[in-house]
């Protein structure tokens, strides 16, 4: 069976939802099947990421099996152009808009995540809503097999603002961290991050850990005791290794996501990030309190089945 895998990463755009394509991929190819990208070289993108693990690209339409598309700036318009080439289509959405598709997924939890495409997509759609459908990589689902109890002092902090980090909100963060001293810090950029190498900078002068584009980032939610991060995706994999953290929103469309998620007391909303500062940092840094938040998380984020929408796929292709 062939896939094809409609997404872009850039600057911009930042690298997310290349990211979980790749993760989509290799279950995909797991599963027996032949997996192809589909990425404009716009700056900033990830082909080569990509190519690394061993998955191809083109640039043109083809015809595939399935074709998974995971891209704000198409809509059910493309999706309709793209119906003579595929079988099967599937969307990947947390914008509630309306789509031409035979699966829509969409992991993230709001007020009426069960209900809010009611209408948006044909009556024949199999819809994967909620967070029983997260997109894990196997380093994520291990991590939650071994959960570490965490005591109420913060010794090790994980910082990680997105691949790219368009708003810049590594710096704040580290400009707030003069001001503290943790046993343990791990700073995690992106290759899309343009300041990367000011930031390693600054994690050698004061003893930081520097990672870049790395394949380990459950690993050191594992050992982290707090995290600052951003709302989207990443928001939802520390919930689901029971890390306590708060969240940056650097998106339209991780406003909602994130404010319902803070009600639910599974992470601490600093808001819009125009109005986050260096000071907002370190208002956090000065009251990081580990309470109940990383229990929370994990059972919100509680499935039967890891990656339940592969086998939700999988059947409809029988």
């Amino acid at each position: 069976m062939k896939v094809i895998i409609r997404a872009d990463a850039s600057i911009e755009i930042g690298s997310g939802h290349v990211m979980r394509c790749l993760t989509i991929a290799k279950k995909f190819r797991e599963a027996g099947c032949l997996v192809t990208f589909w990425m404009e070289p716009l700056p900033g993108n990830l082909i080569d990421v990509v190519a690394q693990e061993g998955f191809n690209n083109v640039i043109q339409a083809g015809y595939a099996d399935i074709y998974i598309i995971d891209h704000y700036a198409l809509d059910k318009e493309w999706e309709q152009t793209i119906q003579e080439y595929a079988q099967k289509i599937i969307v990947i959405d947390d914008l509630a808009r309306s789509h031409v598709c035979d699966v829509l997924l969409d992991q993230n939890i709001v007020p009426n995540y069960a209900t809010r495409y009611d209408g948006l997509v044909p009556e024949h759609c199999k819809k994967l809503l909620g967070p029983q459908y997260l997109i894990l990589r196997d380093e994520f689902i291990r991590a939650r097999q071994q959960p570490r109890k965490r005591g109420g002092i913060v010794n090790r902090l994980l910082v990680f603002m997105g691949g790219s980090d368009p708003t810049n909100e590594t710096m704040k963060v580290l400009q707030a961290l003069e001001h503290f001293r943790f046993e343990h810090v791990d700073i995690v950029v992106g290759n899309g991050n343009l300041l990367k190498e000011q930031i390693k900078a600054i994690c050698n002068q004061y003893g930081y850990y520097f990672h870049c584009q790395i394949d380990y980032l459950a690993t050191l939610m594992q050992r982290a005791d707090f995290a600052i991060g951003t709302g989207g995706g990443t928001m939802w994999e520390r919930c689901y290794v029971g890390l306590p953290s708060s969240a940056t929103v650097v998106a339209d469309n991780q406003r909602e996501t994130t404010e319902y998620a803070e009600e639910l007391s599974v992470v601490y909303n600093l808001g819009w990030h125009e109005q986050v500062t260096t000071n907002t940092y370190k208002d956090l840094l000065s009251n990081l309190i580990v309470n109940e938040m990383g229990a929370k998380g994990l059972a919100l984020t509680a499935n039967r089945q890891p990656n339940a929408w592969l086998h939700e796929i999988m059947e409809l292709m029988k």
